[in-house]
């Protein structure tokens, strides 16, 4: 609905999610609920299909953690052949069979973009490049040079099958203000009390401001100016060869207004800044 409610104030901008965990949701559902934005967006919709980082849907539906690597691969199988836009007959072992049905609403354009998203494993990675799509690195710590040999797997797998290369994106959390300072001064309060809460319910020890500052300074958290943020981008795109830069820009309680000025800044000087350096 969120989705929906931006696509009727926007025109150019891609409606998508940062990851849709498949695993715990229906294909058919995602499928129509995605061909739908779609419709209502003039084809500006795309996915994310990820296992997901948190667990808690699988409870609330019903599913098993046990079944977390089959869950995904079963429901990942019956979305690929459902975006084919052909009547599918599908048998699995997590859902109910299909015989020579259709999914409605059709995707009016022939194709939804979808990513695979990954967090750090070489399976995924031949995974994306089994179903032939696009691949989605979910970067949120650490230095992110080190998801190199995930990209130049993902090519090798590709040049094996004698397909041409999908696209590459990136997504990090961020933060831009006006200067490098009022950035982290800004964003470490509230970034600090979303980690330590996710922390507190992994066994993590609360963060300290080294390891915060240390996570942008050398890692994978984008803050600070505009000309900072944009120069660590650039540098990001160019050590891995990807295509797309995703900057998760929420972080827990930071205040609206903040989140707005952010997003302005972003578009209006990062992003073309990025578009220079990488000329």
């Amino acid at each position: 609905m969120v989705l929906a409610a931006i696509a009727g104030r926007t025109s150019r901008m891609r409606l998508g999610s940062a990851v849709t965990v498949l695993s715990s949701d229906d294909p058919v559902r995602v499928v129509q609920r995605f061909a739908t934005l779609d419709a209502a967006s003039n084809g500006r919709a795309e996915v994310i299909l990820g296992r997901g980082s948190f667990t808690e849907s699988f409870p609330l539906f019903g599913y098993e953690l046990s079944q977390y690597e089959e869950l995904f691969e079963d429901k990942l199988d019956l979305f690929a052949a459902l975006i084919r836009q052909e009547r599918v007959t599908w048998q699995g072992k997590t859902r109910p069979a299909l015989v020579d049905q259709r999914v409605f609403p059709p995707i009016e354009r022939g194709s939804l973009k979808t990513w695979i998203g990954v967090g750090g494993s070489p399976e995924s990675v031949v995974r994306a490049v089994r179903y032939d799509l696009p691949l989605m690195l979910a970067i949120i710590g650490g230095d992110p040079r080190r998801f190199r040999p995930y990209v130049d797997l993902y090519h090798r797998a590709f040049e094996q099958l004698g397909k041409p290369v999908q696209p590459i994106g990136v997504h990090s959390p961020g933060y831009v203000a006006e200067t490098d300072e009022q950035a982290r001064e800004e964003l470490w309060p509230d970034y600090k009390r979303m980690r330590d809460r996710i922390g507190a319910e992994r066994g993590w020890p609360p963060m300290g401001r080294a390891e915060f500052d240390r996570e942008a300074d050398q890692g994978s958290l984008y803050v600070g100016a505009p000309e900072t943020v944009a120069r660590k981008i650039a540098a990001t795109v160019k050590a891995l060869g990807v295509a797309r830069f995703d900057m998760k820009y929420s972080a827990g309680a930071l205040a609206h207004e903040k989140l707005l000025r952010c997003i302005e800044l972003y578009a209006g000087k990062v992003s073309p800044l990025v578009r220079d350096m990488l000329a």
